[in-house]
Parts: structure tokens; C-alpha cells; sequence
């Protein structure tokens, strides 16, 4: 009797698992461990984030180009995900930290509107430290560039509870910007 309700048990946990939700995946690095600087001056790492889904990207605060736009486009994708009920933290990995300090960042999200409940930007580190972790873990290109401004991406990275960096989005897309709206309330099973 014990064998049949152990089996019965294993099959309704395979079928369980089964239903989990699922996207589809681009990517899987994983998230080095790190301890940096938000824009309110206190520390936040990993360890921050782990147990839980979350959202990253980088921009720095006086980009010409692609961070004016990515940066709106993220405090969109978290308004439409406040819309539906979920929070996921979402990270900005600032790219100029010589320049971008607590105070120019705090600046920055209130003229972008960003909630800083759930949106955090980091600094507090060297250029070659940021270059690194864009590069090596994010897969994405980053160095300097002309008249002070960076090339970089324009990529928002999905990450999972473990710190995997599942997928990629380009930032730049309102489809792909709605992927990821999707993506994370399936995740997050809404």
C-alpha cells in the first residue's frame, strides 16, 4: 500500500511540475556575486535579490543616444507590471560610475519617474569592474566612447531566483518590451 501511494505521489509531483510555467529562454549565465552603491547611498547586492525574479539593465545618466529611451522604457514596463499586480525589482547597472553618483542618480529616476520601491540604481564601483560584468557576464558589448559617451547595450535582461540570466529583450522594442511584461507575469504566475 505504501509503494502505490508513494508512486501515485511521484506522478502527481511529475505532473505538477509539468504545469510550471514556461518561457521561452535566450540565455543562461549566471549573476557573479556582487555588493554595490544605490541611488540612496546604501549597499545591495545579490544577496538582495536572490530568491526572486528581477530585471536588469544599463545606462548611465547623461547618455545622448539610448538610455534616454531605454530608461523610459523601463519605468514603462514597471508601471504596466504595477498595473498587473507584480513588482519584480528591476536594476540599472550605471555605467558611468565616476559621474553618476547617489545624488545624480536619485535625480534621474525622479525625472523619469521610476519607483524606487522595486527600481534601483547602482554605482559605486569602477569603470572596468561595470565593462566586465557587461561583457563577460551579460554578453554585451561596453567601452568608451566619443565627445564622453559610452557604447553599450540596450538589452533588458530577465533574471530568476537562482541569479541565471534566462533571456534577453531589446529595450529599444515595444514588442519585446511587451514580451517581457508577459514573460514576468508567467513567471510570477499571474
Amino acid at each position: 500500500m505504501k509503494i502505490k501511494a508513494a508512486v501515485i505521489l511521484f506522478a502527481a509531483l511529475v505532473l505538477l511540475s509539468a504545469c510550471k510555467p514556461k518561457i521561452e529562454t535566450n540565455m543562461s549565465e549566471t549573476i557573479p556575486d556582487f555588493k554595490y552603491t544605490t541611488q540612496d547611498d546604501q549597499p545591495f547586492g545579490l544577496k538582495d535579490l536572490k530568491g526572486d525574479w528581477w530585471i536588469a539593465y544599463f545606462s548611465y545618466t547623461h547618455c545622448t543616444t539610448v538610455c534616454p529611451r531605454t530608461t523610459a522604457n523601463m519605468v514603462s514596463v514597471q508601471q504596466d507590471l504595477k498595473e498587473a499586480g507584480l513588482s519584480p525589482q528591476i536594476v540599472s547597472f550605471g555605467i558611468d560610475p565616476e559621474k553618476d553618483t547617489p545624488e545624480i542618480l536619485r535625480q534621474y529616476a525622479k525625472d523619469y519617474g521610476a519607483d524606487l520601491h522595486s527600481f534601483t540604481f547602482l554605482t559605486g564601483y569602477d569603470f572596468e569592474t561595470v565593462r566586465d560584468l557587461s561583457m563577460n557576464t551579460f554578453k554585451a558589448v561596453l567601452d568608451t566612447g566619443a565627445l564622453d559617451q559610452r557604447t553599450h547595450s540596450y538589452y533588458f535582461y530577465l533574471i530568476n531566483p537562482e541569479g541565471k540570466i534566462v533571456k534577453k529583450y531589446n529595450g529599444l522594442s515595444g514588442e519585446d518590451n511587451d514580451l517581457l511584461v508577459e514573460d514576468v507575469e508567467t513567471v510570477l504566475g499571474k
